[in-house]
């Protein structure tokens, strides 16, 4: 890879915009070949002790790395603003093929800089593009500021320790803006076994006779696990009622066409990563689903209605933590129709 660096200390955002533009037009004269990618604007706010870490997890992203992210690091005492821009492109050995850049802002400012961030980040965004808003460390002030700008905010639901608080903020930021959350895309391998396991036409009866769904989860994931039943009740027509909690567990029931639902939520303490454990989906007629996390993919398990048992190991299922935040900046540019109605459904049961 091929890198240019520009720095300035105690700058303002038109000298950025202009370093950036001079950038691109010295690169290009350079090498006409020399392009810079045009898909999506990250804006990120962070703590700047926390700087590394986040970049880290940029990193791993890879071919889903936003067209220009622009990371704003809040430093305590900071009354100006420092920044670094840097291009980066393939190194060229004189193929046609053109070589496209990815472009990184880093601006160090202060709390006195966050009420009017907007005004910062404005002249930085490429203008036409989607801008994606994330502020993994809290920082809402920030956040409220920048939704002028953006059309999509990323959010961890996992990050707020109250999963009431957490079902709360995701459903007024979504009134404002398309809302990717990771806590939803780390059930997206469950919801498509599941789906996957109804859709052939002689079990797709078996749907209107669930009565039971268990859903493990690790002890601070609760929200994912919440959106994984809100996501059955959205799909099927059941009408949710109010959890309750007893010995950690959570249960309820849902209403449907034929009877009730039991759930239930449960909290696997030999769970390491953020998100799901397994469940098991039971039907009236004696048939059940099991799916668990193992080595290599997920686990499952079918059981007929005569007591017969069949296991097997679904090889690739899950796209694994370090891939979830590149699959949150990849469906910054989708829209998913059923995160929504999931959502509504898991704040009826939190209600």
């Amino acid at each position: 890879m091929e890198h240019a660096v520009w720095a300035a200390q105690d700058t303002t955002a038109p000298q950025i915009e202009a370093a950036l533009r001079a950038m691109l037009a010295e690169r290009h004269a350079a090498d006409a070949a020399y392009v810079p990618a045009r898909v999506l604007n990250l804006v990120l706010v962070v703590d700047r002790e926390w700087r590394g870490e986040v970049l880290n997890r940029l990193e791993r992203v890879g071919r889903h790395h936003p067209s220009r992210t622009i990371l704003c690091a809040v430093e305590p005492g900071r009354t100006t603003l420092d920044a670094r821009v840097t291009t980066t492109a393939p190194a060229r050995s004189g193929e046609a093929a053109p070589a496209v850049a990815q472009e990184r802002v880093e601006i160090a400012c202060g709390p006195g800089h966050i009420p009017h961030l907007d005004t910062i980040v404005d002249p930085l965004v490429v203008t036409d593009l989607a801008t994606v808003v994330w502020c993994p460390h809290g920082h809402e002030e920030a956040r409220r500021a920048l939704l002028r700008l953006a059309q999509v905010v990323l959010i961890d639901s996992l990050d707020e320790p109250d999963p009431r608080a957490a079902i709360a903020q995701a459903r007024r930021l979504a009134e404002e803006a398309y809302v990717v959350d990771l806590a939803w895309l780390r059930t997206t391998p469950w919801r498509e076994r599941v789906s996957a396991a109804f859709d052939p036409p002689r079990r797709r009866g078996e749907l209107g006779r669930i009565d039971a769904v268990t859903v493990r989860h690790r002890a601070d994931s609760v929200v994912s696990a919440l959106l994984l039943l809100g996501w059955l009740a959205s799909r099927l027509g059941w009408e949710p009622g109010a959890i309750a909690g007893v010995d950690g567990v959570l249960a309820g029931r849902a209403r449907t066409r034929r009877g009730e639902v039991a759930l239930r939520l449960e909290p696997d303490r030999g769970q390491d990563v953020p998100g799901l454990a397994g469940l098991t989906i039971e039907t009236a007629s004696g048939t059940a689903l099991a799916l668990d996390r193992g080595r290599g993919g997920l686990r499952a398990r079918r059981r007929s209605a005569d007591g017969r048992e069949r296991r097997w190991t679904v090889l690739g299922a899950s796209r694994g933590e370090p891939g979830i935040l590149g699959e949150g900046i990849r469906q910054a540019l989708l829209r998913d129709p059923t995160y929504r109605p999931a959502l509504e459904a898991a704040g009826r049961m939190l209600a």
